[in-house]
């Protein structure tokens, strides 16, 4: 092989690599896009999660102030 054809096949391997890694910088850039997205909606879901739970304590002090002034609330055993 002459240094001319090996020079023509290093060229085109270079490219081949080039084209892929472009490729792939594509891809990991689509990946970084969706991850982010997802760290916002799960940011989201746990403030959702923080004003359930906030909700929820609430109802639980009504409900043992209700059951206080009907005097359900449970005999200690």
């Amino acid at each position: 092989m002459t240094p001319e054809e090996l020079a023509s096949v290093t060229l085109e391997h270079l490219r081949h690599i080039r084209n892929r890694v472009d490729l792939m910088s594509d891809d990991v850039a689509l990946i970084k896009h969706r991850l982010t997205s997802l760290e916002s909606q799960m940011a989201n879901v746990h403030s959702d999660m923080a004003i359930i739970h906030l909700r929820i304590d609430k109802v639980d002090q009504r409900l043992d102030r209700i059951e206080g002034r009907l005097d359900l609330a449970d005999a200690p055993s």
